[in-house]
């Protein structure tokens, strides 16, 4: 939700997205700040049916970069496309974190949700690296 007004993160966020090109297909979509509630309704509005709902909360489960290369790959396999939804400043409304398949943490601390995206962005890529075995990722 909301765009990085203070240039900082989207030069990472578009680093990411041009590798993870050659890995995947990616839509970035940034859906305007509302309510919570109206976020959710537009947040769910635009799933697809054959999309997995991946929503990030810190109230979620953390995972390693190899378990979140798994689910990955598992998706893959499974023909499924995933949709990874960071909400606003107040985070997401209990009817999105209800309605995915994975609600995840980035960790306990406090992120600012643009600064997620970012972070979010090299953990997709690394996932890739590891299930092509690339050197990117060093246990």
């Amino acid at each position: 939700m909301g765009r990085d007004r203070s240039g900082l993160f989207q030069p990472i966020v578009d680093e990411f997205a041009q590798r993870l090109k050659h890995y995947t297909k990616l839509e970035l979509v940034e859906l305007p700040e509302s309510g919570k509630k109206d976020e959710a309704k537009a947040i769910l509005g635009r799933l697809r049916p054959n999309e997995s709902l991946i929503a990030l909360d810190e109230r979620g489960r953390q995972l390693t970069s190899v378990e979140l290369a798994k689910r990955l790959e598992r998706a893959q396999l499974q023909s499924k496309d995933l949709c990874f939804v960071i909400g606003g400043d107040d985070g997401l409304d209990e009817s999105v974190r209800q309605k995915a398949e994975l609600v995840w943490s980035l960790g306990r601390l406090t992120l600012p949700h643009r600064l997620a995206r970012a972070v979010v962005m090299e953990q997709l890529y690394r996932g890739f690296t590891i299930l092509r075995g690339e050197p990117y990722h060093r246990a």
